[in-house]
């Protein structure tokens, strides 16, 4: 190989790792420089009809709980303790700043729903219904500095009168993988 031969080598070669090179830097800033995927907003639960006579169970029930006052990180685990009761996982928050719990309550414009009923059962015998929109899915636990945690609840709920309540959402069959 001549001497200018080994040169057109050298700079073709030159050349085809620059055009690698810039091709991976584009690439690169194209997906460093694209904005991160929205958190997906999952539906913690669908309206169910419940007949009388039916029996209503943990499971088909969403809890949300909200922070009335209490230590930090009450909600929480107020949360996991009922989620590991068999409830239906809901969502987290703090209370408005004009609501004032100092133990337990649970807010529903309904206080005769057995979905109600039967999470006070979990909640001991200081909690109280209060009737007052709730800002969340499902039943809404307030919880304040003097709860004392959640205790052993009912595993049903027998549903006297129709009712409405706020249950998981069931899994499309075609979302489920297959083997």
């Amino acid at each position: 190989m001549t001497p200018a031969q080994a040169r057109i080598r050298s700079a073709v070669t030159l050349a085809v790792l620059a055009v690698l090179l810039l091709g991976g830097v584009a690439w690169a800033w194209s997906a460093v420089s694209e904005p991160f995927p929205e958190r997906e907003e999952a539906a913690t639960c669908e309206k169910r009809q419940l007949r009388a006579g039916d029996k209503l169970y943990p499971d088909q029930v969403t809890v949300s709980v909200l922070n009335g006052g209490g230590p930090e990180g009450l909600a929480d685990r107020t949360m996991t303790t009922l989620e590991q009761a068999g409830l239906a996982r809901g969502e987290l928050g703090n209370v408005p700043e004009d609501s004032e719990v100092t133990s337990v309550q649970v807010w529903s414009e309904d206080l005769d729903n057995p979905a109600v009923k039967l999470v006070l059962s979990y909640l001991g015998k200081t909690a109280k219904v209060v009737r007052r929109d709730a800002p969340l899915p499902g039943v809404n636990v307030v919880v304040g500095e003097n709860f004392s945690g959640v205790v052993e609840g009912r595993a049903s709920f027998p549903v006297r009168e129709d009712a409405t309540i706020c249950s998981p959402e069931e899994e499309d069959a075609s979302d489920l993988p297959t083997d």
